[in-house]
């Protein structure tokens, strides 16, 4: 039997993997003495890498497919190694894409990237970030952190670092300032060249991502149904977003209609309120596992 193997990201975002696929319909589990967990589906080896290393393994063929940021496919100039199948937008914490940023203190000097002339920085994107430097004209020198980045700058180990964000937040609270993004990186599925070119094992990526992309998009619709008088159906179907149109039903009671549609989750809210006032009765929200 031909199998595909998988990559799982290690780390922050393998349990929001995890659930994304189990919702796609895949059941991981993984097992504390390995680094394969199991898996539902007996034509898909899962292996799990830590995100800084998956493109590299899914360029050289050791993996066919697998999930990691976009920055560390560009850290290791995998850009034209892998075919990039396309974005997943999910973390453990929100949707929205990270960003590496150049950060250093408060009452730092540094006011631009061309500031870092002469100076010492710190990250763990080192490749990318002597690259983005050197391309620039800007001679420092880039140091590899190996965690507790942001903490090096605040002690004066160094003059700025790059590091990731999702909101700053955390920059902030350590009396820092963002001084410039540098790059905005978000989950990618990608795939090994020949595997693409491999027609069983590219029907294969294409239904792993096929699902993955209706679960992930599931999660921002939700299913209104309701009941709806006639005389009343006008003011209703006027109020209802649909992804094609709403889906209408006659009632036993002719003089009632059975009406539900898929709208944005963040519409639910005000929308129940007015369909309410239009006239609907019996409003039931439901959750989505998929939409495709």
């Amino acid at each position: 039997m031909p199998q595909l193997k998988l990559g799982i990201p290690k780390g922050s975002l393998e349990q929001a993997t995890i659930d994304l696929f189990a919702q796609a319909g895949w059941r991981i589990a993984p097992s504390s003495r390995n680094y394969f967990p199991s898996i539902d589906d007996p034509e898909i080896v899962c292996s799990l890498v830590r995100p800084q290393e998956m493109a590299r393994y899914v360029a050289d063929g050791t993996l066919d497919m697998g999930l990691t940021g976009l920055d560390w496919i560009v850290e290791w100039e995998c850009e034209e190694k892998v075919t990039q199948i396309g974005a997943l937008e999910y973390s453990k914490s929100s949707n929205r894409p990270c960003r590496w940023v150049l950060v250093t203190r408060q009452d730092s000097p540094i006011r631009t990237v061309e500031d870092l002339q002469g100076k010492r920085v710190a990250t763990e994107l080192e490749q990318f970030t002597r690259r983005y430097l050197a391309q620039r004209g800007i001679e420092a020198e880039v140091i590899f952190s190996w965690g507790a980045t942001e903490a090096k700058v605040v002690e004066g180990l160094v003059d700025a670092v790059v590091e990731i964000t999702e909101t700053g937040s955390t920059i902030k609270a350590h009396g820092l300032r963002i001084v410039e993004e540098l790059l905005e990186t978000r989950t990618m599925i990608i795939a090994n060249h020949d595997a693409v070119r491999d027609a069983w094992k590219k029907s294969k990526i294409d239904q792993i991502t096929l699902l993955l992309t209706a679960a992930l998009t599931a999660r921002h619709k939700a299913m209104l149904k309701m009941n709806v008088p006639v005389a009343r159906s006008e003011a209703v179907l006027a109020l209802l977003p649909s992804l094609q149109s709403p889906t209408i039903n006659p009632l036993s009671d002719p003089e009632w209609l059975a009406v539900e549609t898929v709208v944005d989750r963040s519409q639910v809210r005000d929308l129940i309120w007015q369909l309410k006032q239009a006239g609907a009765v019996g409003i039931l929200e439901y959750d989505l596992k998929k939409v495709v």
